[in-house]
């Protein structure tokens, strides 16, 4: 398949949860943060296409380090929280078919507890090349969702293009990592 193509739509992601739960998702991060309903519709998207393939590829991601914004770990918690509406996305409609647990860790102390930069730098970017499988490749409207996405678009000046190509290994091995803190 062309990895420009996505496997899974956002239309398909949003299906994940029924109408009403989605809506109400939606309705209640207007009211709280302000924000448009477009913008917050595409939190919760992505926030399910993280949660997507954490459940798909669980070996692959299993504790690595949230590679999103604070804004989309609430949008998780803000589904954890319904907990029926969870438990059924978990173990009914995600590919894995398990319940997905939530640990919180401030950043600092995972920093702390990890060996070094390049491997925090190797672990951010597995994420890279199973989100553009999935989903097909990052684009503006997840640039402010995505940390290392983000980083390497603004900070690094890599093209939207350039971040696709990537593959995890390759980036990590080179020289240039120092950048990243």
């Amino acid at each position: 398949m062309n990895s420009n193509q996505p496997k899974v739509t956002s239309a398909e992601l949003r299906t994940l949860l029924d109408d009403a739960f989605f809506s109400g998702v939606v309705r209640h991060f207007v009211r709280t943060t302000g924000e448009e309903p477009t913008y917050v519709e595409r939190q919760v998207i992505e926030c399910l296409k993280y949660l997507y393939l954490i459940s798909r590829y669980p070996e692959r991601l299993a504790g690595l380090f949230l590679p999103v914004e604070q804004a989309i770990d609430e949008v998780w918690h803000y589904l954890i929280l319904q907990t029926r509406e969870y438990r059924q996305l978990c173990e009914e409609r995600l590919p894995g078919r398990f319940f997905i647990h939530h640990r919180s860790l401030p950043y600092e102390d995972y920093q702390q507890s990890q060996p070094g930069r390049e491997q925090m730098l190797e672990e951010a970017l597995r994420w890279l090349p199973l989100y553009r499988e999935e989903f097909g490749p990052f684009d503006e409207g997840a640039l402010p969702h995505w940390t290392m996405v983000r980083f390497l678009h603004q900070q690094l000046g890599l093209s939207l293009g350039t971040i696709a190509a990537l593959e995890a290994e390759a980036l990590a091995a080179q020289p240039d990592t120092e950048h990243v803190r």
